[in-house]
């Protein structure tokens, strides 16, 4: 009985490793006479779980596009209702950013729009605080290059006493002294911080040396800590009267409600908004770099000096395109596959292969007029040379060869899967729409870019590659220069731009 039990065992386990079980010895007397062997062409054993399946094509999204409604005084509505949970998100934008900050302000729109939310209509900034927190409400104001935005999401039922406090900080800042003086030391502190972040260095400079210093791309959103010393309260009220005019508004409500019932809040808590004081003029294309006639040979390399650093920021920034260029959508595929998701180029290489960074990334930013493009990585301090020597070369392998038939089929469905992302919830629908409002593009521009991407081809991806070419760019380190500067000119990058920290050339010294 134990011989048998053990050779069930011994079979069954055979049997589980994908083998036949050898037979027990036999006696001479008992042997069989050997079998033939079995053909080569015998058939194999069918797969138990039966035949791969075929996936079917993916089906397009169209994100839905709101309502386009007429507002009070000039102000555009885009209403997108969804009743499948009792939420709804708005989005109050106003086309004024930091690309309209006076020469000598920059950081103007930043801090006007942080003032907004610091006392409004008839409450405090504390009562204000309280208020929206007693709603379960969240609310923020910021600004960005081309527009500054205005947000709320709640519960349905909170809906018309969270939009009268939106509605008030919009329409109703109070602009208290009390509040400026610590919104401003506050601000302050923070831009003298900013230096001690490397990254953050890395973006001011970047642009900075792109556009020009003192251009209204050249100089980052939340400002500089020059002019902020000499921003005073009267300049941002008078910023605030010229920009956040409802002739320049978009209101985008998405959620769980009505036509009737966002018109009735609008025309109740908005209806005696004005459009008072001059709108800032328009601003033309930023100065560029080839505007500049300049001295260097590219590629331009440009050195913040952190002494003591262990790791170094490295950057590769050159001109992008504007939001609503045609080829943007395509570049967007481009990039993808080079630094705009964890599996891309750029971050297979330095993070996975070999090991000098938490993660490398590129991006073609947004906006109205032409933009960047940059990709950017930390890396430990002892490979900034040949890091930067790899980033280099996979951008001039893109502008090259352009992607694979794999890398298109990844990016197409990556593509769609952001699509889906940014419309999946109310707050994200409505801060999309509300992109889409403060760059001036048309509430159908997703459904139109992304089609236009998923039917993008290899040959004429390959021909816009040529964007991301890293000969006519501006190379940007951050790191000791100490350590780094043998290590770059062992890569054939010649004397670097000393630059500080606030994105301004440092002019070498005479000598006596």
């Amino acid at each position: 009985m134990r011989a048998r039990n053990a050779g069930a065992v011994i079979a069954l386990l055979a049997a589980a490793a994908g083998c036949e079980p050898k037979a027990p010895a036999q006696s001479p007397a008992r042997a069989e006479a050997p079998r033939p062997s079995a053909p080569a062409t015998a058939a194999q054993p069918a797969d138990p779980i039966g035949p791969r399946p075929e996936l079917p094509r993916p089906q397009p999204f169209t994100p839905p596009a709101p309502v386009v409604l007429d507002g009070p005084n000039g102000a555009k509505v885009w209403l997108l209702e969804r009743h499948t949970l009792p939420i709804v998100s708005v989005s109050v934008a106003v086309a004024s950013g930091s690309a309209d900050d006076p020469k000598g302000a920059a950081g103007l729109a930043h801090i006007t729009a942080s003032m907004l939310d610091e006392g409004a209509g008839p409450r405090s900034a504390v009562e204000l605080s309280s208020a929206i927190n007693d709603l379960g409400a969240t609310l923020s104001v910021g600004a960005r290059a081309d527009g500054s935005v205005a947000t709320l999401s709640v519960l349905k039922k909170n809906f018309g006493k969270a939009f009268s406090l939106l509605a008030d900080v919009v329409a109703r800042p109070r602009f208290e002294a009390k509040e400026w003086k610590r919104v401003s030391e506050l601000w302050q502190n923070d831009l003298r911080k900013r230096g001690d972040d490397p990254t953050r260095v890395s973006a001011l400079v970047s642009t900075a040396a792109l556009y020009g210093p003192g251009t209204p791309y050249g100089h980052p959103v939340e400002g500089l800590l020059a002019d902020a010393r000499s921003i005073g309260l009267p300049a941002v009220k008078a910023f605030y009267k010229a920009a956040w005019r409802p002739d320049r508004a978009v209101i985008t409500v998405v959620g769980d409600i009505t036509r009737d019932e966002v018109m009735q809040a609008i025309s109740r808590d908005l209806g005696t908004w004005s459009a008072k004081g001059a709108a800032p003029a328009a601003k033309g294309a930023p100065a560029g770099t080839a505007q500049a006639a300049p001295a260097w040979k590219p590629p331009r390399l440009v050195l913040v000096d952190r002494p003591g650093a262990p790791q170094s920021v490295i950057g590769v920034v050159r001109e992008g395109v504007a939001a609503s260029d045609p080829r943007r959508p395509l570049l967007q595929l481009i990039n993808t596959a080079l630094g705009g998701s964890f599996t891309s180029r750029l971050n297979q290489n330095l993070r996975e292969d070999h090991g000098w960074s938490y993660g490398a990334a590129s991006a073609f930013s947004e906006t109205k007029q032409q933009g960047v493009f940059v990709a950017r990585a930390s890396v430990v301090t002892e490979a900034t040379g040949p890091a930067l020597k790899e980033m280099l070369a996979e951008l001039a392998k893109m502008a090259d060869s352009g992607l694979t038939r794999d890398e298109l089929a990844k990016v197409q469905a990556h593509d769609r899967a952001d699509l889906v992302s940014a419309y999946e919830t109310a707050n994200r629908t409505a801060q999309r729409l509300g992109t889409l409002a403060r760059l001036q593009l048309p509430e159908t521009f997703d459904g139109a870019a992304s089609e236009a991407r998923q039917k993008a081809t290899l040959a004429g991806l390959a021909e816009l590659a040529r964007a991301v070419d890293p000969k006519e760019a501006t190379l940007v380190v951050v790191g000791p220069r100490q350590e780094i500067l043998p290590q770059l000119q062992a890569i054939g990058l010649g004397e670097p731009e000393a630059w500080d920290v606030e994105g301004q050339p440092i002019q070498p010294k005479k000598a006596p």
